[in-house]
């Protein structure tokens, strides 16, 4: 039994939902790009960002009760880096100390979870990242139109570049469309087409590399990104697309469909995307 309820309204613009379970046993969990607050079993800790699969095994009927934030809020919330949580189960107390253990004694007796956040919240004043909000919001985007348009090849670049504020840097492409070998390169340093005077043209130590004020603002966004997140826009592109293959598997008739449709360059590249974020072939974990 699993259930999920939406969470109050001084939470919202940070935590996705409230959920509840009862665990039928050893369950497979795979990524979903969001941190979790979690209670029951005698403890309570927070579930980090995933980059593949893992089990959960508590005994059978165990019930679980637990608050998922929205992805890039947790690190607001929480004060640490959801890169640092990443892959990771971490008891709260070991996560605030004696703030922890006096929290996770008051929800392990029955305090409600949301009640909890909502407190810290407060004192805090946490608030969501707007560069990370708009980045997350482009790569949904993505994932929010034609899925035929969305296949790409593991060795192709990101389909956006981004600015320091969060906004995709260039022309817009689909997030099928295969990059040049320059394109991610500022205009004004690629070499002039025939017949056309370049506006700029570097010489010297300057040919050797783009406009620095240009890189610092991808890293800047980049950096920021993990932090909130967990892992890259890369990363989160994928555990996104597996998602839209998981939601579009049961009107999928081939494996063949379900890779076009979910967005992968093709059937293989499915299936090692699913071996690598499941643990599963595509065959296995869907069935199940």
């Amino acid at each position: 039994m699993y259930s999920e309820s939406p969470p109050p309204d001084s939470l919202r613009r940070l935590v996705r939902c409230r959920w509840e379970s009862a665990e039928p046993g050893p369950k497979r969990i795979v990524p979903d790009g969001c941190v979790d607050l979690v209670a029951g079993a005698g403890q309570v800790f927070v579930a980090g960002p995933d980059t593949t699969a893992w089990t959960s095994a508590f005994p059978p009927g165990t019930r679980l009760r637990g608050l998922r934030f929205r992805p890039g809020a947790a690190a607001a919330m929480l004060g640490v880096g959801a890169d640092e949580l990443r892959d990771s189960r971490v008891p709260l107390p070991d996560l605030w100390n004696r703030r922890g253990a006096t929290l996770a004694d008051e929800i392990l007796s029955g305090r409600d979870l949301a009640d909890a956040m909502a407190d810290v919240a407060a004192e805090r004043t946490a608030a969501a990242d707007p560069v990370v909000e708009r980045m997350l919001a482009h790569l949904a985007a993505e994932f929010a139109g034609n899925a035929g348009e969305l296949g790409r090849g593991e060795g192709e670049a990101p389909s956006a570049r981004w600015l320091a504020d969060g906004r995709p840097a260039g022309p817009p492409t689909h997030p099928g469309a295969r990059l040049s070998s320059n394109a991610a390169e500022p205009s004004a340093w690629r070499s002039a087409a025939p017949g056309r005077q370049p506006a700029r043209h570097p010489t010297g130590d300057q040919a050797a590399q783009p406009p620095a004020n240009a890189c610092r603002s991808e890293r800047q966004a980049r950096r920021r990104f993990t932090l909130a997140v967990g892992y890259g826009p890369a990363t989160y592109r994928r555990i996104l697309r597996l998602h839209r293959a998981i939601a579009l598997a049961p009107a999928a008739a081939t494996l063949a469909d379900l890779a076009v449709a979910a967005g992968y360059a093709d059937q293989p590249h499915l299936i090692r995307e699913c071996r690598a974020l499941t643990g599963l072939t595509p065959g296995a974990y869907f069935a199940g």
